[in-house]
C-alpha cells in the first residue's frame, strides 16, 4: 500500500546501505542526518527526494548509479563509506563482548576490480550485460563502470555477442569473468547445450578470450588463463574464487605474512588455490586444505612448478563436516584460515583448544568472524588489531583480517 509523501529523518546507515528513518523505515540513497520525502512502500521509501542533504552527500561518479544495483554507497564521500564500514565492524564485534582495537581500512581503489558475475540478457535485437537494475531483475548495461578493471570494461561488446550466442531469446545466461596476466577467462554459466553450431560460433573469440567455459564444460582456450600467488603461477578452475582486487589481496597477504612471520610451520585452512599458500611458503612449509577438489588440483599443479618455496602439501578435506582436529593440529605451530561467508565454527573450535601459537585470520563476514573469534578469546586466545579491507568499495560487503596468539 502506497501512503502520501511525509517528511522523515534518517537516523543511520544500516548494514546493507540503506538509510533507516524512525519507524524503522528504510530509504535507499540517502545518509545519516538527510532529512527525506516520498511515497512510503511497506517499510520502505523507494524513491526519496532529499530536502536536507548531508555534507557528506557527493555526487555518484557513476553515469549507471541510478538504476545499476550493484553499488550501493556511491553518494557518500570515501571518508564517510571507510567510517562506516569500520563502524559496522567495531558495532559487530562489541556486540560479540569482543573488545579490539581497529587499525584502519585498506580500500581498493576504483576500476580494480578483477573478477565479477555479469547477468547477460538476449532480447530481440541484441543483447545487454551488466548488472541488475536496483530493486528488479532487469539487466542494465554499464559501459562506463567504474568499479570493474578496464580489462573487463574493454570485453562487454564482446560479451554482448556472446550473449547472443548463448541465451535463448528473453532469457538470461550468467557470465563470470575473471583478468589475469594472460588475459580474460569467462565462465558461462545457464546457456543453452554446447552443439556443434555453438562450437563453430565461438572460435572467433579465442582472440578475446584466454579460456572460455560453457556450462561447465571446456569451450575454447587459447591459453592458460593462470593467475600469480606469490612465486607461483596458478590456473584457478572456471568462475573459481579470487581476491576481487589485486590490492585488496596484498593487504590481506601482507597481514598474514606479518603475523606469521618466525613460526615453523603453517596449515592453510580453507586455502582455495594457494591465495595464502604460497606466498606463506616462500619461508616455512604449508599444508594447505579445502574442501574443493578442483581448487586443491589447480594449487598442486602450481606448487609442482613454483621455484623457490619451501614444502606445499595439500589435502581435499571438509572442513565444516570434517576440520582438523587438535591431534591434527599438533604437526604445525601456526594456522591462516580464511573461511566463507558461514565462518567455520566446528574447525574455530579446534583451534581454540589446540597447541598452536598463531592464527591468522581473515574473514568476509563480521557477523560469522565475531561468533567464532569470541570463541577463540573465550579459550584464552588474545586477539590482535583487526584491520577492514575493502574491496567492494561502494558495495556493503566487508572483509577483514587479524591475528590471535596465545595469551
Amino acid at each position: 500500500m502506497t501512503e502520501e509523501a511525509t517528511s522523515h529523518v534518517i537516523e543511520r546507515l544500516g548494514i546493507h546501505g540503506d538509510g533507516v528513518a524512525p519507524g524503522p523505515l528504510f530509504v535507499p540513497r540517502t545518509l545519516p542526518g538527510e532529512v527525506v520525502t516520498g511515497a512510503v512502500q511497506g517499510d520502505r521509501l523507494p524513491e526519496p527526494k532529499i530536502v536536507t542533504p548531508s555534507v557528506d552527500r557527493v555526487a555518484a561518479p557513476c553515469p549507471h548509479y541510478r538504476r545499476c544495483g550493484s553499488c550501493a554507497v556511491q553518494h557518500a564521500s570515501g571518508s564517510f563509506v571507510a567510517d562506516w564500514k569500520v563502524g559496522i565492524v567495531r558495532e559487530t564485534l562489541t556486540r560479540a563482548g569482543l573488545d579490539v582495537a581497529i587499525a584502519g581500512i585498506e580500500t581498493s581503489p576504483p576500476h580494480s576490480r578483477r573478477r565479477a558475475a555479469l547477468s547477460g540478457h538476449k532480447t530481440k535485437k541484441g543483447a545487454v550485460v551488466g548488472f541488475h537494475l536496483r530493486g528488479s531483475s532487469d539487466v542494465v548495461g554499464v559501459p562506463d563502470c567504474k568499479v570493474l578493471h578496464p580489462d573487463l570494461v574493454a570485453v562487454l561488446p564482446a560479451l554482448e555477442e556472446v550473449t547472443r550466442l548463448a541465451a535463448t531469446r528473453g532469457s538470461d545466461v550468467t557470465l563470470h569473468v575473471t583478468q589475469g596476466p594472460a588475459g580474460i577467462d569467462l565462465a558461462i554459466e545457464g546457456a543453452r547445450d554446447f552443439d556443434r553450431q555453438a562450437m563453430v560460433a565461438i572460435a572467433p573469440f579465442g582472440a578475446t578470450f584466454a579460456r572460455i567455459t560453457w556450462n561447465g564444460e571446456a569451450a575454447l582456450q587459447q591459453t592458460p588463463p593462470w593467475q600469480a600467488m606469490g612465486r607461483a603461477r596458478v590456473v584457478p578452475p572456471p568462475a573459481a574464487f579470487l581476491q576481487a582486487t589485486a590490492q585488496g589481496e596484498a593487504a590481506l597477504v601482507d597481514h598474514v605474512h606479518t603475523t606469521l612471520a618466525g613460526t615453523h610451520r603453517v596449515v592453510d585452512l580453507f586455502a582455495g588455490c594457494g591465495t595464502f599458500t604460497f606466498p606463506v611458503a616462500e619461508d616455512v612449509p604449508v599444508h594447505a586444505v579445502e574442501g574443493e577438489r578442483p581448487l586443491i588440483a589447480a594449487l598442486q599443479d602450481g606448487a609442482r612448478t613454483a621455484m623457490g618455496l619451501k614444502a606445499v602439501t595439500a589435502e581435499v578435506r571438509d572442513l565444516f563436516r570434517n576440520p582438523l582436529l587438535v591431534q591434527d593440529l599438533a604437526r604445525f605451530d601456526a594456522a591462516v584460515i580464511d573461511p566463507p561467508r558461514a565462518g567455520a565454527q566446528a574447525q574455530v573450535a579446534e583451534l581454540a583448544r589446540s597447541a598452536l601459537s598463531r592464527i591468522a585470520f581473515v574473514s568476509c563476514n563480521p557477523v560469522t568472524f565475531a561468533r567464532d573469534a569470541a570463541l577463540l578469546t573465550g579459550a584464552g586466545w588474545r586477539m590482535g588489531p583487526v584491520t577492514v579491507v575493502d574491496q567492494f568499495r561502494w558495495s556493503p560487503h566487508i572483509e577483514l583480517v587479524t591475528s590471535f596468539e596465545r595469551s
